[in-house]
Protein backbone atom coordinates (compact mmCIF):
# COMPACT_ATOMS: atom_id res chain seq x y z
CA UNK A 1 0.00 0.00 0.00
CA UNK A 2 1.37 3.37 -1.00
CA UNK A 3 1.30 6.47 1.19
CA UNK A 4 -1.41 8.03 -0.93
CA UNK A 5 -3.60 4.92 -0.48
CA UNK A 6 -3.13 5.06 3.34
CA UNK A 7 -4.16 8.72 3.45
CA UNK A 8 -7.28 8.04 1.38
CA UNK A 9 -8.28 5.15 3.67
CA UNK A 10 -7.74 7.32 6.76
CA UNK A 11 -10.10 10.01 5.54
CA UNK A 12 -12.73 7.44 4.63
CA UNK A 13 -13.08 6.44 8.35
CA UNK A 14 -16.31 7.41 10.19
CA UNK A 15 -16.71 11.03 11.34
CA UNK A 16 -17.29 9.92 15.01
CA UNK A 17 -13.74 8.58 15.15
CA UNK A 18 -12.36 12.00 14.17
CA UNK A 19 -14.33 13.63 16.93
CA UNK A 20 -12.82 11.27 19.53
CA UNK A 21 -9.30 11.90 18.25
CA UNK A 22 -9.77 15.67 18.21
CA UNK A 23 -11.29 15.63 21.71
CA UNK A 24 -8.36 13.64 23.09
CA UNK A 25 -5.82 15.99 21.54
CA UNK A 26 -7.68 19.04 22.87
CA UNK A 27 -7.81 17.55 26.39
CA UNK A 28 -4.08 16.88 26.44
CA UNK A 29 -3.30 20.37 25.17
CA UNK A 30 -5.41 21.91 27.94
CA UNK A 31 -3.73 19.77 30.65
CA UNK A 32 -0.25 20.65 29.39
CA UNK A 33 -1.15 24.34 29.32
CA UNK A 34 -2.50 24.35 32.91
CA UNK A 35 0.46 22.44 34.32
CA UNK A 36 2.86 24.80 32.57
CA UNK A 37 0.96 27.85 33.88
CA UNK A 38 0.91 26.68 37.49
CA UNK A 39 4.58 25.68 37.56
CA UNK A 40 6.07 28.64 35.77
CA UNK A 41 3.67 31.43 36.88
CA UNK A 42 2.97 30.79 40.65
CA UNK A 43 2.73 34.48 41.55
CA UNK A 44 -0.36 34.80 39.39
CA UNK A 45 -2.16 31.96 41.15
CA UNK A 46 -5.24 33.48 42.83
CA UNK A 47 -5.12 31.05 45.78
CA UNK A 48 -1.45 31.50 46.56
CA UNK A 49 -1.13 31.12 50.38
CA UNK A 50 1.50 33.77 51.05
CA UNK A 51 -0.24 36.38 48.95
CA UNK A 52 -3.62 35.76 50.59
CA UNK A 53 -2.12 35.71 54.08
CA UNK A 54 -0.35 38.99 53.49
CA UNK A 55 -3.65 40.60 52.57
CA UNK A 56 -5.33 39.22 55.70
CA UNK A 57 -2.57 40.48 58.00
CA UNK A 58 -2.79 43.93 56.51
CA UNK A 59 -6.57 44.11 56.83
CA UNK A 60 -8.02 46.50 59.41
CA UNK A 61 -5.13 46.37 61.87
CA UNK A 62 -4.68 50.00 62.95
CA UNK A 63 -1.35 51.65 62.32
CA UNK A 64 0.51 53.27 65.20
CA UNK A 65 -0.93 50.93 67.83
CA UNK A 66 0.22 51.69 71.35
CA UNK A 67 -0.40 50.54 74.90
CA UNK A 68 0.00 53.08 77.70
CA UNK A 69 1.96 55.35 75.38
CA UNK A 70 4.35 52.57 74.34
CA UNK A 71 4.41 51.82 70.61
CA UNK A 72 3.66 48.33 69.34
CA UNK A 73 6.22 47.19 66.75
CA UNK A 74 4.52 45.98 63.56
CA UNK A 75 7.50 45.28 61.34
CA UNK A 76 7.67 41.66 62.47
CA UNK A 77 5.67 38.82 60.91
CA UNK A 78 5.01 37.04 64.23
CA UNK A 79 3.73 40.24 65.83
CA UNK A 80 1.40 40.86 62.88
CA UNK A 81 0.19 37.27 63.10
CA UNK A 82 -0.56 37.62 66.82
CA UNK A 83 -2.43 40.88 66.22
CA UNK A 84 -4.41 39.31 63.39
CA UNK A 85 -5.42 36.40 65.60
CA UNK A 86 -6.79 38.61 68.38
CA UNK A 87 -8.41 41.13 66.04
CA UNK A 88 -10.13 38.68 63.70
CA UNK A 89 -9.89 35.03 64.74
CA UNK A 90 -11.67 35.40 68.10
CA UNK A 91 -15.24 36.39 67.25
CA UNK A 92 -16.81 35.89 70.69
CA UNK A 93 -15.97 39.35 72.02
CA UNK A 94 -17.16 41.09 68.86
CA UNK A 95 -20.47 39.23 68.96
CA UNK A 96 -20.95 40.51 72.52
CA UNK A 97 -19.94 44.06 71.63
CA UNK A 98 -23.22 45.69 72.69
CA UNK A 99 -23.00 44.17 76.17
CA UNK A 100 -19.36 45.21 76.41
CA UNK A 101 -20.18 48.80 75.41
CA UNK A 102 -22.89 48.99 78.04
CA UNK A 103 -20.59 47.61 80.71
CA UNK A 104 -17.80 50.01 79.77
CA UNK A 105 -20.20 52.94 79.91
CA UNK A 106 -21.28 51.88 83.38
CA UNK A 107 -18.00 50.91 85.03
CA UNK A 108 -15.18 52.82 83.31
CA UNK A 109 -16.31 56.12 84.92
CA UNK A 110 -15.67 54.45 88.31
CA UNK A 111 -12.36 52.81 87.34
CA UNK A 112 -10.82 55.69 85.36
CA UNK A 113 -10.57 58.25 88.22
CA UNK A 114 -8.90 55.66 90.45
CA UNK A 115 -6.32 54.84 87.77
CA UNK A 116 -5.62 58.55 87.31
CA UNK A 117 -5.35 59.18 91.04
CA UNK A 118 -2.94 56.26 91.44
CA UNK A 119 -0.77 57.35 88.49
CA UNK A 120 -1.64 54.39 86.24
CA UNK A 121 -2.17 54.90 82.47
CA UNK A 122 -5.79 54.87 81.40
CA UNK A 123 -5.25 51.89 79.06
CA UNK A 124 -5.05 49.60 82.09
CA UNK A 125 -8.83 49.71 82.38
CA UNK A 126 -8.89 47.22 79.50
CA UNK A 127 -7.08 44.73 81.73
CA UNK A 128 -10.24 44.51 83.84
CA UNK A 129 -12.29 44.13 80.66
CA UNK A 130 -10.38 41.07 79.48
CA UNK A 131 -9.96 39.62 82.96
CA UNK A 132 -13.66 39.57 83.86
CA UNK A 133 -15.74 41.43 81.26
CA UNK A 134 -16.28 43.93 84.09
CA UNK A 135 -18.12 41.50 86.32
CA UNK A 136 -17.62 40.00 89.77
CA UNK A 137 -16.82 36.55 88.47
CA UNK A 138 -15.11 33.74 90.37
CA UNK A 139 -12.79 31.54 88.32
CA UNK A 140 -12.24 27.84 88.84
CA UNK A 141 -8.83 28.73 90.33
CA UNK A 142 -10.38 31.07 92.90
CA UNK A 143 -9.51 34.39 91.25
CA UNK A 144 -12.35 36.78 92.09
CA UNK A 145 -13.82 40.12 91.10
CA UNK A 146 -13.37 42.61 88.28
CA UNK A 147 -9.58 42.30 88.53
CA UNK A 148 -9.51 38.54 89.19
CA UNK A 149 -7.43 38.80 92.33
CA UNK A 150 -6.22 35.65 94.08
CA UNK A 151 -6.75 35.60 97.88
CA UNK A 152 -3.04 35.80 98.74
CA UNK A 153 -2.54 38.80 96.43
CA UNK A 154 -5.58 40.64 97.79
CA UNK A 155 -4.54 40.05 101.41
CA UNK A 156 -0.96 41.07 100.65
CA UNK A 157 -2.24 44.48 99.54
CA UNK A 158 -4.58 44.88 102.51
CA UNK A 159 -7.97 43.54 101.43
CA UNK A 160 -10.09 41.43 103.76
CA UNK A 161 -10.90 37.96 102.43
CA UNK A 162 -12.72 35.48 104.65
CA UNK A 163 -15.97 33.51 104.79
CA UNK A 164 -18.05 36.61 105.60
CA UNK A 165 -16.30 39.44 103.75
CA UNK A 166 -14.52 39.39 100.40
CA UNK A 167 -13.34 42.87 99.46
CA UNK A 168 -12.18 41.63 96.06
CA UNK A 169 -15.85 42.06 95.14
CA UNK A 170 -15.68 45.77 95.98
CA UNK A 171 -14.92 47.36 92.60
CA UNK A 172 -13.27 50.48 94.01
CA UNK A 173 -11.10 48.71 96.59
CA UNK A 174 -10.04 45.99 94.15
CA UNK A 175 -9.12 48.63 91.55
CA UNK A 176 -6.83 50.30 94.08
CA UNK A 177 -5.15 46.95 94.75
CA UNK A 178 -4.71 46.30 91.01
CA UNK A 179 -3.06 49.72 90.74
CA UNK A 180 -0.62 48.82 93.52
CA UNK A 181 0.32 45.67 91.63
CA UNK A 182 0.86 47.64 88.42
CA UNK A 183 3.05 50.17 90.23
CA UNK A 184 5.16 47.47 91.87
CA UNK A 185 5.74 45.87 88.48
CA UNK A 186 6.57 49.19 86.85
CA UNK A 187 9.07 50.05 89.58
CA UNK A 188 10.96 46.94 88.56
CA UNK A 189 10.54 46.84 84.77
CA UNK A 190 10.22 50.58 83.99
CA UNK A 191 7.88 49.49 81.20
CA UNK A 192 4.08 49.53 81.24
CA UNK A 193 3.66 46.74 78.69
CA UNK A 194 5.76 44.33 80.75
CA UNK A 195 3.90 45.49 83.88
CA UNK A 196 0.56 44.58 82.30
CA UNK A 197 1.89 41.17 81.22
CA UNK A 198 3.17 40.63 84.76
CA UNK A 199 -0.40 41.05 86.01
CA UNK A 200 -1.25 37.89 84.11
CA UNK A 201 1.74 35.68 84.87
CA UNK A 202 3.28 37.40 87.87
CA UNK A 203 6.28 39.69 88.25
CA UNK A 204 8.54 36.68 88.83
CA UNK A 205 7.27 34.98 85.68
CA UNK A 206 8.21 37.95 83.50
CA UNK A 207 11.55 38.36 85.31
CA UNK A 208 12.47 34.74 84.57
CA UNK A 209 11.40 35.00 80.92
CA UNK A 210 13.46 38.17 80.37
CA UNK A 211 16.51 36.63 82.01
CA UNK A 212 16.37 33.28 80.23
CA UNK A 213 15.62 34.78 76.82
CA UNK A 214 18.02 37.72 77.25
CA UNK A 215 15.40 40.27 76.22
CA UNK A 216 13.90 43.47 77.58
CA UNK A 217 10.83 43.55 75.32
CA UNK A 218 7.46 41.83 75.73
CA UNK A 219 7.07 41.41 71.98
CA UNK A 220 10.29 39.39 71.73
CA UNK A 221 9.40 36.93 74.50
CA UNK A 222 8.16 33.37 74.08
CA UNK A 223 5.51 33.02 76.80
CA UNK A 224 2.65 30.68 77.62
CA UNK A 225 -0.39 30.97 75.38
CA UNK A 226 -2.44 33.17 77.72
CA UNK A 227 0.30 35.61 78.63
CA UNK A 228 1.65 35.63 75.09
CA UNK A 229 -1.68 36.90 73.79
CA UNK A 230 -2.48 39.16 76.77
CA UNK A 231 -1.31 42.50 75.35
CA UNK A 232 -2.64 41.74 71.87
CA UNK A 233 -6.06 41.06 73.37
CA UNK A 234 -5.94 44.33 75.30
CA UNK A 235 -5.17 46.14 72.03
CA UNK A 236 -8.14 44.45 70.34
CA UNK A 237 -10.54 45.47 73.12
CA UNK A 238 -9.10 48.96 73.21
CA UNK A 239 -9.67 49.36 69.47
CA UNK A 240 -13.19 47.93 69.64
CA UNK A 241 -14.33 50.12 72.54
CA UNK A 242 -12.56 53.33 71.55
CA UNK A 243 -13.15 53.06 67.80
CA UNK A 244 -15.99 50.58 67.09
CA UNK A 245 -16.45 51.72 63.51
CA UNK A 246 -13.00 50.30 62.76
CA UNK A 247 -14.63 46.86 62.99
CA UNK A 248 -17.83 47.93 61.32
CA UNK A 249 -19.68 47.86 64.65
CA UNK A 250 -22.47 50.37 64.95
CA UNK A 251 -22.38 51.72 68.47
CA UNK A 252 -26.04 52.19 69.29
CA UNK A 253 -26.11 52.27 73.07
CA UNK A 254 -28.88 53.44 75.26
CA UNK A 255 -27.35 55.94 77.64
CA UNK A 256 -27.61 55.04 81.30
CA UNK A 257 -27.82 57.43 84.21
CA UNK A 258 -24.66 55.99 85.75
CA UNK A 259 -24.61 54.99 89.37
CA UNK A 260 -27.11 56.32 91.90
CA UNK A 261 -26.14 58.63 94.71
CA UNK A 262 -25.43 56.82 97.95
CA UNK A 263 -25.52 57.47 101.61
CA UNK A 264 -22.63 55.83 103.44
CA UNK A 265 -23.25 54.03 106.70
CA UNK A 266 -20.13 53.29 108.76
CA UNK A 267 -20.23 50.22 110.95
CA UNK A 268 -17.48 49.23 113.42
CA UNK A 269 -19.37 46.49 115.27
CA UNK A 270 -20.56 43.00 114.43
CA UNK A 271 -23.71 42.43 112.35
CA UNK A 272 -25.43 39.28 113.56
CA UNK A 273 -28.43 39.39 111.23
CA UNK A 274 -28.22 41.10 107.83
CA UNK A 275 -31.98 41.12 107.27
CA UNK A 276 -32.59 42.85 110.57
CA UNK A 277 -29.70 45.22 109.93
CA UNK A 278 -31.12 46.16 106.50
CA UNK A 279 -34.46 46.95 108.09
CA UNK A 280 -32.71 48.96 110.80
CA UNK A 281 -31.04 51.24 108.23
CA UNK A 282 -34.31 51.64 106.35
CA UNK A 283 -33.57 49.49 103.32
CA UNK A 284 -33.99 45.86 102.28
CA UNK A 285 -31.65 42.91 101.90
CA UNK A 286 -31.74 42.96 98.10
CA UNK A 287 -30.44 46.52 97.89
CA UNK A 288 -27.92 45.84 100.64
CA UNK A 289 -26.46 42.82 98.81
CA UNK A 290 -26.52 44.45 95.37
CA UNK A 291 -24.52 47.54 96.28
CA UNK A 292 -22.32 45.82 98.86
CA UNK A 293 -21.51 42.51 97.13
CA UNK A 294 -18.38 42.13 99.28
CA UNK A 295 -20.69 41.00 102.10
CA UNK A 296 -20.77 37.30 101.22
CA UNK A 297 -21.86 35.81 104.55
CA UNK A 298 -25.10 36.01 106.47
CA UNK A 299 -23.44 38.03 109.21
CA UNK A 300 -20.22 39.91 109.91
CA UNK A 301 -18.16 39.19 112.99
CA UNK A 302 -16.02 42.20 113.77
CA UNK A 303 -13.99 41.71 116.97
CA UNK A 304 -11.23 44.03 115.68
CA UNK A 305 -13.64 46.96 115.27
CA UNK A 306 -12.85 47.39 111.57
CA UNK A 307 -14.80 50.28 110.05
CA UNK A 308 -16.89 48.99 107.14
CA UNK A 309 -18.55 51.48 104.81
CA UNK A 310 -21.92 50.28 103.57
CA UNK A 311 -23.50 51.96 100.55
CA UNK A 312 -27.23 52.45 100.35
CA UNK A 313 -28.86 54.20 97.35
CA UNK A 314 -30.83 57.25 98.33
CA UNK A 315 -33.51 56.35 95.80
CA UNK A 316 -35.28 53.31 97.25
CA UNK A 317 -37.18 52.65 94.00
CA UNK A 318 -34.07 52.27 91.87
CA UNK A 319 -34.02 49.55 89.20
CA UNK A 320 -31.26 47.25 90.44
CA UNK A 321 -31.37 44.94 87.41
CA UNK A 322 -28.74 47.03 85.60
CA UNK A 323 -26.32 46.44 88.49
CA UNK A 324 -26.77 42.97 89.94
CA UNK A 325 -25.84 41.21 86.70
CA UNK A 326 -22.36 42.65 87.11
CA UNK A 327 -21.77 42.68 90.86
CA UNK A 328 -23.30 39.44 92.07
CA UNK A 329 -20.57 36.75 92.20
CA UNK A 330 -20.84 34.11 89.47
CA UNK A 331 -18.60 31.07 89.18
CA UNK A 332 -17.35 30.40 85.68
CA UNK A 333 -15.13 27.84 83.96
CA UNK A 334 -14.71 29.63 80.63
CA UNK A 335 -14.70 33.40 80.13
CA UNK A 336 -16.15 33.06 76.61
CA UNK A 337 -19.46 31.94 78.13
CA UNK A 338 -19.56 34.68 80.74
CA UNK A 339 -21.95 37.15 79.15
CA UNK A 340 -24.48 34.49 78.14
CA UNK A 341 -24.31 32.90 81.59
CA UNK A 342 -24.92 36.18 83.33
CA UNK A 343 -28.03 36.99 81.34
CA UNK A 344 -29.72 33.70 82.21
CA UNK A 345 -28.47 32.68 85.66
CA UNK A 346 -27.98 35.74 87.81
CA UNK A 347 -31.56 36.46 88.88
CA UNK A 348 -32.06 32.85 89.95
CA UNK A 349 -28.80 32.87 91.94
CA UNK A 350 -29.73 36.09 93.73
CA UNK A 351 -33.21 34.86 94.52
CA UNK A 352 -31.92 31.57 95.95
CA UNK A 353 -29.24 33.32 97.96
CA UNK A 354 -31.57 35.87 99.45
CA UNK A 355 -33.94 33.09 100.52
CA UNK A 356 -31.14 31.65 102.65
CA UNK A 357 -30.40 34.97 104.36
Amino acid sequence: MTISDWILNFFRKPTSLYKKIYASLASWLIIVFLVNWIIFYPNLNSVDYENSNYKVLGLNIPTNLEFAGERVPQNDYEIKESLEKEFFANKSWKSSSLALFNKAQKWFPIIEPILKREGIPDDFKYVAMIESHLSNVVSSMGATGFWQLMPITAQHYGLIVNSEVDERLDVEKSTVVACKHFKDAYNYFKNWTLSAAAYNVGIGGIQNALKKQKSDNYYDLLLNKETGSFIYRILAYKTLLSNPTHFGVKNKIKKTNGFPTFKIIKVDSSITNLTAFAKHINTDLTLLKTFNPWIIGEQIHNPDKIIYQIKIPKNKNIDISVYYNDVFPIKINNDTTLLLKQSTDTLKIITDTLKKC
